[in-house]
């Protein structure tokens, strides 16, 4: 199509989606900002910087001739409902609700198994990877328990904690009696890797298992995607981003599950920790959690007694308003202040838009992450190191999560330091 002249305004189709989720240089929070505040494609044109808005034209007006048509097209016909490989995007009336809410959504989600498991209530459990035997019980019986009481448990197919829990919701799974759960609930694995990848290889056989037992792989990585350190960060946020609650079982203080309940509290999600040993390391992430007002769990009840208001046996689908913000008795209320980047609403959207250091692949920003410039054995408190570094808040939080996983930074009274 011509973009000269007066065009019809529309948001970009599933195709520009899948588009702009290959297009290297722009990520989820610059698409985030635009789909908020400009109107496809000229608002976008206007504001993107030259290097980007030029593939945009060229996709726009001649899409044949743009360098990524034919994995646009790949993308496009890798969607296959009949045989369980499905292709979402925010232009699809069926795009998951609750990642409305994310001020960095995915632009495009691959998913493998069951699509409608993305329709159920849905709470989370994660934890250490290096489990103990009884916490690894702990996440099996609370995941199963779970479904059992119409609830499916999202976790991220790691080792220990992750694989516990997976495999207690399936197995809980099997034993449902069909006439009760039409649309079972079951387990959604959200992967930092392509949902073809198998990652890690000892998963193998689980990963066969969740597909034949109705559950559903997801990952915003496409097809082919190896496993790599920095999607893990980001995969977090859809783990937490999709479930209504987070329940942590055994993590240390340096954690990457507590990395996953702050972006929960974030994201206005309920928050539950399961109690420990104040003498055991491996609780001691747990511990600080429930010091800080998460739920302390004992079972599953714990956790329902905060959530009843969501009536999971009604499998009640939330609705969103145009404007992206649930209004729905099953899905929690969210103020609008948390739904986007701070300073993101009611500002006039700059020309030339510059690109957002979190939207580049970290292979190419610079060898040090802006953080550790400025930081030191001192807390600098978040805010300064904005003033300082120049670097949009929310790509200066994930830069932070990322440093903090990495056990370069620290999150200390007073702000952060670097370690």
């Amino acid at each position: 199509m011509s973009i000269d002249g007066d065009v019809e305004q529309r948001r970009p189709s599933r195709a520009d989606f899948v588009f702009l989720a290959r297009l290297p240089g722009i990520g989820t929070h610059t698409v985030a900002k635009l789909l908020e505040r400009a109107d496809w494609p000229q608002g976008w044109l206007a504001a993107l910087p030259s290097r980007l808005a030029a593939p945009v034209r060229l996709w726009c007006e001649r899409p044949a001739s743009s360098p990524l048509h034919q994995q646009v097209m790949t993308d496009l016909a890798w969607h296959a409902p009949e045989q369980g490989r499905h292709l979402l995007t925010p232009a699809d009336a069926d795009w998951p609700v609750m990642l409305a809410l994310l001020p960095d959504p995915p632009i495009a989600l691959w998913a493998l198994g069951r699509r409608s498991l993305l329709e159920q209530p849905m709470l989370a459990i994660v934890g250490a990877r290096k489990a103990s035997p009884a916490g690894m019980t702990y996440a099996h019986d609370l995941a199963a328990e779970l479904v059992s009481r119409g609830w499916s448990v999202a976790s991220g197919l790691a080792l220990g904690i992750d694989a516990a829990a997976h495999q207690g919701a399936l197995n809980a799974a099997l034993r449902l009696e069909a006439d009760a759960y039409p649309a079972p609930p079951s387990s959604l694995a959200v992967l930092g890797c392509g949902v073809d990848v198998t990652y890690p290889a000892q998963h193998h056989q689980l990963r066969l298992r969740l597909l034949e037992s109705g559950g559903l792989l997801l990952s915003e990585h496409p097809p082919g995607t190896g496993a790599h350190a920095r999607h893990f960060p980001r995969r977090n946020r859809l783990i937490t981003g999709l479930s209504h609650g987070v329940l942590v079982v055994e993590a240390t203080l340096r954690s990457g599950s507590l990395v996953s309940a702050r972006l929960a509290m974030e994201q206005n999600r309920e928050v539950f920790a399961l109690p420990g040993r104040i003498d055991d390391i491996a609780s001691s992430g747990c511990l600080e959690l429930i010091r800080q007002g998460a739920t302390l769990v004992r079972d599953v009840d714990d956790m329902l007694a905060e959530l009843s208001h969501l009536m999971p046996t009604e499998q009640r689908r939330p609705l969103a308003s145009p404007r992206g913000v649930v209004d729905s008795p099953s899905t929690p209320r969210v103020s609008s202040s948390r739904s986007v980047p701070t300073g993101a609403r009611g500002n006039a959207l700059p020309e030339n838009l510059p690109l957002l250091e979190g939207d580049r692949p970290v292979a190419e920003t610079s060898p040090v992450p802006a953080p550790l410039c400025y930081l030191s054995a001192m807390p600098l408190a978040l805010d300064q190191l904005v003033e300082l570094s120049g670097t949009h808040v929310s790509v200066l939080s994930m830069q932070l999560l990322e440093l903090e996983l990495e056990g370069r930074v620290v999150q200390a009274p007073g702000g952060w330091k670097r370690l």
